[in-house]
């Protein structure tokens, strides 16, 4: 049975989709066989692996709606053992529509129950808010990655997030776990970068990922020609990172 992980943060700009996309690509190309649901109306993730959002017919909106069975919205993609279920900025209308339907929070759950023994891991790249989207997301994962920009507003709005959490393990999934905390755009060579990592790691210890994601242009330049920093440019700092947090992942899920 697959592992079930939701990449999450209601705030934007963190590297949550950057985390999604080649995490999802770095799992790839260490063989275990990866699916990528994209539940963010931005659709970066569908975009970011070369994905033409305006030509996608059926996607997650179509799993929040069932109207589809879900192995019809998964495509392939260029990166090695790795499917994606694309988003179009329909999705934008699905958390109205939520609204007055039963089981509104379980939505994404029952879609995924369909596929998860099809794959070592399944990823959601959820949007940057705490709305319906995130909170089906939430319901649906196994466990949570929140990545955590190193600036100076990094714990902003962290508590809220954690709250949500405690909600939905008490509410709506009471097996859900925090998979870790994972630092992003680091710089070593400024104060501030390193005095997040020491606050961070201080007042959470052991939930934050050893592997730190460093600054790089190379990460920021992938998603405009449509691939993961792994496709991209395999020797870069980038790829080294997120090559890294995946062997972690695999140690801690396959010890």
């Amino acid at each position: 049975m697959g592992k079930i992980i939701a990449v999450a943060n209601q705030k934007g700009g963190v590297g949550k989709t950057t985390t999604a996309v080649n995490l999802a690509a770095s799992l790839g190309v260490l063989e275990k066989k990866v699916l990528l649901i994209d539940a963010d109306p931005q659709a970066n993730a569908t975009s970011g692996l070369g994905i033409d959002v305006e030509g996608v017919e059926v996607g997650t909106y179509q799993l929040f709606d069932q109207s589809v069975k879900p192995q019809s919205a998964i495509i392939a993609t260029d990166s090695p053992n790795l499917s994606l279920i694309p988003a179009h900025i329909d999705l934008v209308a699905i958390e109205i529509e939520l609204v007055d339907m039963d089981q509104r929070e379980y939505m994404l759950r029952k879609a995924v129950d369909q596929i998860k023994d099809d794959y070592d891991y399944i990823f959601i790249d959820c949007a940057p808010s705490l709305g319906l989207l995130t909170l089906n997301a939430l319901s649906a994962a196994n466990s949570v990655i929140i990545p955590i920009q190193c600036e100076y507003f990094a714990l902003e709005g962290l508590g809220k997030l954690l709250n949500t959490i405690k909600s939905v393990q008490k509410i709506h999934n009471t097996s859900l776990d925090i998979e870790g905390l994972l630092l992003t755009m680091f710089d070593s060579r400024l104060r501030l970068s390193n005095q997040v990592v020491e606050e961070v790691q201080k007042h959470f210890n052991e939930m934050v990922f050893e592997t730190i994601i460093q600054r790089n242009v190379r990460l920021s330049e992938a998603p405009s020609y449509g691939e993961s920093i792994i496709n991209y440019d395999a020797a870069s700092k980038g790829a080294t990172n997120y090559l890294s947090l995946a062997q972690e992942i695999i140690k801690k899920n396959e010890a």
